[in-house]
């Protein structure tokens, strides 16, 4: 059996450790979209201290995700390496998620960075450990495109559940402020069934390392790496676009598009929901052309694509659909191509230093991800503070302010995401470069003792080394 086959997972195996993605998914739409209009109009905090809170938690979170990746890839317990973070990130999760959505009123600035912090604390533990797990899981170029196009597909079905809670929250009852907490309630009930399904079906294998002891000079040939200061400043684009855009997306579609509550939810649904499509049409397109050629494909398409709200007539929900239907086809693939080219240059690093490193990588990516979310959050509430826009709910803005948001709405998504593209431009780890790393990773992986494979927990001998059919 050929190594390209021997990776070759099957589709069952991939979705049942892609369940465990889902509450991350799930809370992302509700903590970019809907929480902080919910915390300006329902609670009444101040733009400027939601914009204070937000930026600040980013700002001292920042340093996190490096700690936890080094701490990762040392892990080694009986139970495995991923399998103990995730676990340990449930509980942490939903008592921020807890606290958050179900604040109570008058809260202040120092609640919410407090809140903010533990929330992002167990959101970077449980995406963190996913997608170093996924790296490890797949070790072949096409077959990570294929593995991280499912992980994101499985992610848009937990997104799109999330968006039909306001959108169905009139029927059961509730105003959309209560549709906002049942969606913290819903992030709150799926995170221990899904994280708990993945941590108990899936094999995890532990790559040995060559030289275990601490190495400074690793770390810094692995920070100014061409290909990983690309993937940084790539990641910190392609978050910021998005993550501008969704900071400002209810108030957009409302006051200057025209469009009720409901109507902005089921468009932000379409996008969304055209992610099941795009995200593995996109790995196709990835295995066919090369990871980077469809990152700089999609990025120019998002962008272009976006020009078309200029000419969506005000409250058309059908004529706005194709537009959001494009752009979310699009931004679909931007995640999963960075991901996947990140874990192909995790095999470059082992190779050469001889030791694991995924999970400081993917630490990397989540320290870019974390400061463009704090510029997305706090740059451009400032911005629609400085305008003039009020957001409280019910008040009358004025023509200039509301032509200010939809510039302002505009122009970052458009630009960042253009050069998320551009980082990429030239890009030389493609499929024949890694074959050969992969080869040469192969060949003294198999002169080592047999890396331990930790099967699921459901089999009798769990510390006992399996064959890699295991993995099929």
């Amino acid at each position: 059996m050929s190594g390209q086959a021997e990776q070759k997972l099957s589709l069952v195996s991939i979705i049942t450790f892609s369940v465990g993605t889902l509450p991350v998914s799930a809370l992302g739409v509700a903590l970019f979209v809907y929480l902080p209009p919910y915390l300006a109009g329902h609670l009444g905090v101040a733009l400027t201290a939601i914009s204070l809170a937000w930026a600040s938690v980013r700002l001292i979170d920042l340093f996190v995700d490096p700690v936890l990746g080094l701490t990762m890839d040392r892990t080694r317990t009986p139970f495995g390496r991923y399998r103990v973070w995730l676990s340990a990130g449930v509980p942490v999760l939903m008592l921020a998620v807890y606290m958050l959505f179900m604040a109570p009123s008058g809260i202040g600035v120092t609640y919410l960075l407090i809140w903010l912090f533990v929330l992002y604390l167990g959101n970077s533990i449980l995406a963190l450990a996913q997608s170093a797990w996924s790296a490890t899981l797949a070790t072949q170029y096409h077959e990570r495109s294929r593995v991280f196009g499912i992980l994101t597909a499985v992610g848009v079905v937990a997104a799109v559940v999330t968006l039909l809670i306001p959108i169905f929250a009139s029927s059961f009852g509730l105003n959309s402020d209560q549709g906002v907490q049942a969606m913290g309630w819903f992030v709150i009930a799926i995170a221990p069934v899904s994280v708990g399904l993945a941590v108990w079906r899936t094999p995890e294998r532990i790559n040995q390392n060559l030289r275990p002891h601490f190495v400074l000079r690793d770390y810094l040939d692995i920070v100014i790496k061409p290909e990983v200061i690309r993937l940084f400043f790539c990641q910190m684009a392609l978050t910021l676009g998005p993550g501008w855009m969704s900071a400002m997306y209810l108030f957009y579609f409302k006051d200057v598009r025209g469009f009720s509550t409901e109507q902005a939810t089921i468009l932000l649904l379409v996008y969304i929901l055209s992610g099941v499509v795009g995200a593995p049409l996109t790995a196709r397109a990835a295995m066919r052309f090369g990871k980077h050629q469809t990152l700089i494909a999609t990025t120019s398409a998002f962008s272009f694509g976006l020009f078309g709200v200029f000419v969506v007539p005000v409250g058309n929900v059908l004529a706005a659909a194709p537009v959001m239907l494009w752009c979310g086809f699009m931004a679909a693939g931007f995640g999963l191509m960075i991901n996947a080219m990140m874990a192909d240059v995790g095999d470059e690093i082992r190779l050469h230093q001889g030791k694991e490193r995924i999970s400081l990588l993917y630490a990397v990516l989540t320290f870019a991800s974390k400061i463009a979310a704090a510029l997305a959050i706090g740059v451009t509430y400032r911005l629609l503070s400085r305008i003039g826009f009020n957001a409280v709910e019910g008040a009358l803005n004025t023509a200039a302010a509301l032509a200010g948001l939809q510039w302002v709405f505009l122009s970052g998504p458009i630009v960042f995401v253009m050069l998320g593209g551009v980082c990429v431009v030239g890009w030389k780890l493609d499929a024949k470069r890694h074959a050969g790393v992969r080869a040469q990773l192969d060949a003294r992986d198999a002169a080592l003792d047999e890396a331990p494979i930790l099967s699921s927990v459901t089999a009798t001998t769990p510390h006992v080394a399996l064959a890699p059919e295991t993995l099929h």
